[in-house]
């Protein structure tokens, strides 16, 4: 009997360490972005920073494991084969959840995650005694369960939601029109004072959040609750000198502030969310340690053990934060959730979300716009036009940042002090909603949100918050499923589901490894920071996009003509996600031109016209595979022997004619290219002739209509993709001369 509970103890530990993966994966997101954001320094040194705040954090966090124990649930009411399968269920549940919200790309709360979960499993497991045990009725069902917790989260969801938002919005707003985008001479002047009254709400941060566990009881801090007002003033009139001093020696003090705030909550997050992580396992390790101590492995032991406080060993605690830290350094999809906020926050019109408009987003703009234009009409024009000024943009530190420092310290300010105060104040905020909802509130003030882009971002941000309500739902309806499959079928299901979770956690892991491969090929979608990145980028991009279409298109018809179902599959997917790199492209236009070709308009033409081309090209790749791929899938009758046939002799055609364009791409030698106009003329009038030959056919009932309709769509869009080739070609050739010839400028600007 032992045996099985060390293996469960030992699947706990493993799901751990992968909670304490997922979770460091999601929640990096609260600590990193400002600093990432405003690019306040090297990434390295952003991590190094961030990295010391979570060690300091674990260390110093008391490890309280209440929330676990018998924060949603009445331990003494369940036996200890009970409560090991209850904490296996949260466990798996919770793993899942949080992994899969970091694929996706959406930042969540653990704590909503933790706390759902551990409520849907004890309700699984009351609801099995309920069931078999006569004694037990539905109306006890009250007596297992605390639901006052979880609705104190829920209660808490809202309210930082809204609070985080309208503050984030009115505090960078003002802080925009005391500094501008133009901020230098400002900062000279009030920048001590300013950021003084900054640092001042991270050090509060810090000590009330991120340290509470461990100067809870001194008497410095009960001085501080008891002149809170002063110790406030004193501690911004230090960092405020500090500040000032710092700035006669030439130091950026709004980098020293950003680290500042990017270490304390690292250093929150750690102390206090690591609970989250390790809460349950360290929990169900207390109850396998009782049960051995107290009866030899009685399963029908009751845990009334776990009612009591307990604290974790310190040696659990410095490995989390280890681990933690090892996290932080190597995952890959931290930076995808990053890349959710960032991209939803970035300033200018031409930065795309990848999210569609909404009914909701659009009335919310329309309303937000009649608004301001009634405020236009009743603000004096002196006041309209000093606002104005304000909000006027300019890149003065020219670093290729999403948003400025400036907006970077407002968004950890404002976190750190909203979330200080809910915990002297004992209301339970989430880290997470905070942070992201002030940098939201902090966008929008900073117009950043223009109209181009304000309905794609508002649905953006709608997509995230709703996704935080679905965290309480499906954490609870998980959890719910995993532990009444654990319950009734015994240590069987406990094998098959711990198997299905790891698997589920390699193939996530890898899946993410290689989608990380894929994005960095020569598809990759372009960052921009100089002409000549951008240069050598665009011919990898040009020689990657045909490479690909050519293949693409050569295993569509392929795999049309032996109707493979799989393989349309694939292939319509690799193209549409290849066209939408080029689209997003597309739309980054306007700050590549601004960043590196304002000084040649020559180039800019081009490369306006390479990415055009590229665009229209991989289009009609998209819809000759996705056409083939839903005729297959719908299981309509394949091409005929005619077809097929006609089909393969315009591939070969095509494949011709690609890598004719691929050799003088790599080459440099455009001599051929009037030849290439040649065989793609030729191809045209084959083109012309089988289309006319397959609507004789069609007229004559002698072709299926919807394969004939296929089939003079291939047709069609495959000569739209070769005249897009051919066109690229050109504009290519074009690109590179002018390229050749700027280099040769002695004082050219790329």
């Amino acid at each position: 009997m032992i045996e099985i509970y060390i293996a469960v103890v030992v699947i706990l530990a493993i799901l751990a360490v992968s909670g304490l993966y997922v979770g460091v994966t999601n929640d990096a997101v609260n600590f990193l972005n400002s600093a990432i954001g405003s690019k306040a320094a090297k990434m390295r040194t952003i991590l190094i920073v961030a990295s010391v705040g979570i060690i300091i954090g674990a260390m110093t966090s008391s490890g309280m494991m209440e929330v676990a124990r018998s924060g949603m649930f009445n331990p003494s009411l369940f036996t200890f084969k009970e409560v090991m399968l209850l904490y296996v269920g949260v466990m798996i549940a919770n793993v899942v959840l949080l992994d899969l919200y970091n694929s996706l790309g959406l930042p969540t709360s653990t704590t909503v995650s933790l706390i759902f979960c551990l409520l849907g499993s004890a309700v699984a497991v009351s609801l099995y005694k309920i069931t078999t045990e006569p004694d037990v009725t539905f109306a006890m069902l009250g007596e297992y369960i605390n639901t006052s917790r979880a609705m104190g989260i829920v209660s808490a969801i809202l309210l930082s939601v809204v609070l985080a938002f309208i503050c984030g919005t009115i505090v960078m707003y003002i802080s925009r029109i005391i500094f501008s985008f133009r901020y230098v001479t400002m900062l000279r002047r009030v920048g001590a004072i300013w950021c003084g009254a900054s640092l001042t709400s991270i050090v509060y941060f810090a000590l009330f959040k991120g340290l509470k566990n461990v100067l809870s009881q001194s008497a410095f801090i009960g001085w501080i609750n008891e002149n809170l007002l002063l110790s406030l003033l004193i501690c911004w009139v230090v960092c405020s000198l500090i500040l000032f001093f710092l700035q006669l020696f030439k130091v950026n003090i709004l980098r020293v502030n950003i680290l500042a705030g990017t270490f304390a909550l690292a250093l929150a997050f750690a102390g206090n969310d690591l609970v989250n992580f390790i809460g349950v396992p360290i929990a169900g390790f207390d109850a396998f340690a009782e049960a051995k101590t107290a009866t030899g492995m009685n399963e029908g032991l009751m845990m009334t053990a776990l009612s009591k406080p307990e604290t974790a060993n310190v040696l659990y605690i410095l490995a989390a934060g280890i681990i933690m830290v090892v996290t932080l350094w190597t995952s890959s999809k931290s930076m995808h959730v990053s890349e959710t906020e960032l991209s939803l926050s970035a300033a200018g019109d031409d930065v795309m979300p990848q999210h569609s408009s909404s009914l909701f987003s659009r009335t919310l703009v329309r309303g937000t716009i009649n608004v301001v234009h009634f405020f236009d009409r009743i603000m004096p024009k002196s006041s309209k036009e000093f606002v104005e000024s304000r909000f006027e943009w300019a890149d003065i530190e020219h670093s290729g940042a999403p948003y400025d420092m400036i907006r970077a310290t407002v968004n950890l300010t404002t976190a750190s002090l909203l979330i200080a105060l809910a915990t002297s104040l004992k209301l339970p905020l989430s880290t997470t909603y905070v942070c992201f909802m002030v940098a939201m509130g902090s966008s929008l003030a900073d117009r950043a949100w223009g109209r181009e882009s304000a309905v794609y971002r508002i649905t953006g941000v709608m997509t995230v918050i709703m996704g935080w309500f679905v965290t309480a739902i499906g954490g609870f309806l998980i959890a719910l499923v995993v532990g009444a499959l654990l319950m009734w079928g015994g240590w069987i299901a406990f094998g098959l589901l711990s198997a299905l979770c790891v698997y589920m956690l390699i193939h996530s892991n890898l899946k993410s490894s290689k989608k990380k491969e894929d994005d960095s090929d020569k598809l990759q979608t372009v960052k921009l920071s100089s002409s000549d990145s951008v240069s050598e980028t665009v011919m990898s991009l040009v020689d990657g996009t045909i490479t690909n279409s050519t293949r693409i298109y050569n295993r569509t018809l392929i795999a049309l003509l032996k109707e493979n179902r799989r393989a349309l599959k694939e292939l319509a997917a690799e193209a549409g996600g290849m066209y939408e790199r080029i689209h997003n492209l597309k739309y980054s236009i306007a700050s590549t031109l601004r960043s590196t070709y304002d000084s040649d308009m020559n180039l800019s033409l081009y490369y306006v016209q390479v990415v055009d081309y590229l665009n229209e090209m991989t289009k009609s790749l998209v819809h000759i595979t996705r056409p083939a791929f839903d005729h297959i899938d719908n299981n309509h009758e394949g091409l005929t022997r005619t077809q097929t046939e006609d089909l393969i002799g315009v591939n070969t055609d095509v494949d011709v004619i690609y890598q004719r364009i691929l050799y003088m791409l790599t080459s440099g030698d455009y001599s051929d290219i009037d030849h290439v106009l040649d065989m793609r003329d030729q191809l045209f009038t084959r083109i012309a002739e089988l289309t006319k030959t397959e609507l004789v056919r069609i007229h004559e009932g002698k072709s299926n209509s919807k394969a004939g309709m296929l089939y003079l769509n291939i047709l069609a869009e495959t000569k739209t993709m070769v005249l897009q080739s051919r066109n690229l070609l050109k504009s290519q050739r074009y690109y590179m001369e002018q390229v050749g010839k700027l280099m040769h400028r002695p004082t050219a600007r790329m």
